[in-house]
């Protein structure tokens, strides 16, 4: 992968998007919703990573997801490996106040073990990604079990994805939504200060 490949994927990955449009015009099946994906100092994975996070607009302060992303890439793919945080509320909030981030270190990061997402790149700068293969990325959901099915397709402009969870036995979907992906429009571009410096050590 060359790295010149590689800093235009992770500056378009970098922005915050809003589904204020979707939600607009059918807010009886989708609430309005932010996703940050903020680059991480290189220092936390000593090499490219992100903190993200997804909150409703009405509640900003308390995300319903929170991750932490390193960023690798291979001959095939963009690689965002998964961590969750051991104390993610102490970070709740940091899309849009990124000094929280100030304090993030790897040490206190799990890996999600299976639920790597891999991209492609299917046009100039138009992204589309998936879980892993493997349904080994497992989420559980009132109480049961379900393993997850992540689909994301973004560009400079816009953000579409889909999750839904299934049972591991009879692949029965058990959640997600039944009204089709959501749709999002980029607001901010958060990576314009990405250089290549920023990507040393990230592919394998």
């Amino acid at each position: 992968m060359r790295q010149s490949s590689l800093l235009r994927f992770a500056k378009t990955l970098a922005a915050h998007y809003s589904n204020k449009e979707q939600a607009q015009k059918d807010p009886i099946h989708f609430a309005r919703i932010n996703i940050y994906f903020r680059p991480l100092l290189w220092d936390v994975f000593k090499g490219p990573g992100y903190y993200s996070e997804q909150s409703y607009d009405y509640d900003p302060w308390r995300p319903y997801r929170q991750g932490v992303h390193k960023l690798l890439a291979n001959k095939e793919a963009f690689i965002l490996e998964n961590y969750s945080l051991q104390e993610p509320k102490r970070l709740a909030g940091a899309g849009f106040y990124p000094d929280l981030l100030n304090h993030l270190c790897a040490d206190t990061l799990l890996p999600r073990r299976g639920c790597s997402m891999h991209f492609k790149e299917v046009k100039p700068n138009q992204y589309q990604g998936q879980v892993e293969p493997g349904n080994n990325c497992l989420v559980p959901r009132n109480n049961t079990m379900t393993y997850l099915v992540s689909e994301v397709e973004f560009d400079e402009k816009i953000w579409i994805s889909r999750d839904r969870g299934f049972d591991p036995k009879t692949h029965e979907q058990l959640w997600g939504s039944k009204h089709g992906p959501l749709h999002f429009q980029r607001i901010v571009n958060l990576g314009d200060h990405l250089n290549e410096s920023w990507l040393r050590s990230s592919s394998h």
